[in-house]
C-alpha cells in the first residue's frame, strides 16, 4: 500500500525491495560437528563463519545455518536445488544416507527426500524445476 512522498507528491511502488530468492535457512541439530561433517562431506558445503552455537554454511547461493538445539528431527520444508535428484539420491545412497522418498515427478521437478544425522527431513529438486533449461 503507497505511503505517497512526505512533500505531498504520488508514489507508485513497483518491484523494489521485493524479496528475489530465499538467502537462508536454519536447521537445528543436536551436534554442530555431526551435521558440519554430513553437511560438507557429503552435501559439498564449506564453512564460511561460526558462532556460539551456530555454524554457517555455503554452496553456490545456497546458505544453511547450523543450529544447535534439541529439538530436532523435524520436516524442514527445505528443498535444496541440484542439477538431478537421481545422481544425488545415487550418491547418498552409497553413504548409506536414508532416503524416505525416492526421485519422482512434483508440480515444481523432480525431487527426493532424504534425512540428515539428527532426522531432519531434507528435500533435494531439480534446480530448474518445471522451467525451460538455459
Amino acid at each position: 500500500m503507497p505511503l505517497g512522498d512526505p512533500c505531498g507528491g504520488e508514489f507508485t511502488y513497483t518491484d523494489e525491495g521485493l524479496p528475489v530468492c530465499i538467502s537462508a535457512v536454519t536447521i537445528n541439530v543436536s551436534s554442530l560437528q555431526m551435521s558440519y561433517d554430513f553437511y560438507t562431506e557429503l552435501l559439498g558445503f564449506r564453512l564460511f563463519d561460526k558462532e556460539e552455537g551456530k555454524v554457517y554454511l555455503k554452496r553456490g547461493d545456497a546458505v544453511i545455518i547450523l543450529r544447535k538445539s534439541e529439538d530436532v528431527g523435524k520436516d524442514t520444508g527445505l528443498y535444496l536445488g541440484v542439477d538431478n535428484p537421481f545422481d544425488l539420491h545415487r550418491r547418498l545412497i552409497d553413504e548409506a544416507v536414508i532416503f524416505i522418498r525416492d526421485p519422482m515427478n512434483s508440480p515444481i521437478g523432480v525431487y527426493t527426500t532424504f534425512l540428515d544425522p539428527d532426522r531432519n527431513v531434507i528435500n533435494a529438486v531439480d534446480k530448474y524445476g518445471k522451467m525451460e533449461r538455459p
